[in-house]
């Protein structure tokens, strides 16, 4: 287990940007000096014992870091936490599981197959949160998962690392609206994922959200590479409570939306 909270997180965004290229960009157009603050990243796995979410989260608690709020996705069959650390400038941390059960056999038996093969010992490791894949899947066996989640057949090529890094927009300098961070981006030419409006939430719920289109990436499966979606940049701007502080959650009805942001255009 890392020491080091800002090590675990620099290696995390190293290992991101590598697929996600995008991110460098935005980072240059929104950024200037070190005002890109992260709000929280995202990382995906199974209700499996040997995988499942308490052990992804088990490095982030050895760190410090306290569960806050449970969610649940009924639609895309998941169950999600998340984690915050005493230090407010250290990002938060949203972990999601696929209820395997509530999936398909053939879908069953491919993550299954696809779990047997992450070595015993492997989720412990300091590098286990940005080690990518533990197994050899097929374009076809990908291809299937997709037709029934594309959470599923996203871990198959992808693996474990961040999902996405999200962007905290009340740091910025120079813009103070998410409209504004929007406006910017579509203006350098990025797409944004449009899945229940560009900006899902708001100022109603405390916490606005957006995010861009996940890169598209080549992928080496056992039998062929094919060019899939990769990782997406996410954009948050919270809101004040009514007893003055920040919202720090997150709002299911949104998040529901911005998984899409992985859906092949």
């Amino acid at each position: 287990m890392h020491n080091n909270i800002d090590t675990l997180f620099d290696n995390l965004w190293q290992d991101y940007i590598a697929i996600t290229p995008s991110a460098q960009k935005v980072h240059q157009l929104l950024g200037q000096g070190d005002d890109i603050i992260n709000d929280h990243i995202a990382l995906r796995t199974f209700n499996l014992e040997k995988v499942n979410l308490d052990k992804l989260a088990a490095h982030f608690l050895a760190l410090g870091y306290e569960e806050k709020g449970q969610y649940d996705f009924e639609q895309k069959k998941l169950k999600a936490k998340h984690f915050e650390h005493p230090d407010d400038t250290k990002p938060k941390v949203f972990i999601s599981e696929l209820l395997l059960e509530q999936c398909s056999a053939e879908l069953q038996a491919i993550v299954h197959k696809m779990v047997e093969q992450v070595p015993a010992g492997a989720t412990s490791a300091d590098n286990f949160l940005y080690s990518g894949t533990h197994w050899q899947v097929s374009s076809e066996d990908y291809q299937a998962l997709l037709a029934e989640s594309e959470y599923a057949a996203w871990m198959s090529a992808w693996g474990y690392r961040a999902n996405h890094f999200t962007v905290s927009v009340n740091y910025l300098t120079r813009y103070n609206e998410l409209t504004e961070v929007n406006a910017a981006l579509k203006e350098a030419g990025f797409v944004l994922n449009t899945s229940g409006g560009e900006i899902k939430g708001g100022a109603d719920v405390c916490l606005a959200q957006s995010s861009t289109m996940a890169d598209k990436m080549p992928v080496k499966f056992s039998d062929k590479t094919v060019e899939i979606p990769s990782c997406f940049y996410e954009f948050a701007q919270r809101y004040k409570m009514a007893d003055g502080n920040y919202y720090k959650g997150f709002v299911a009805a949104s998040a529901d939306k911005i998984f899409e942001s992985t859906n092949a255009m």
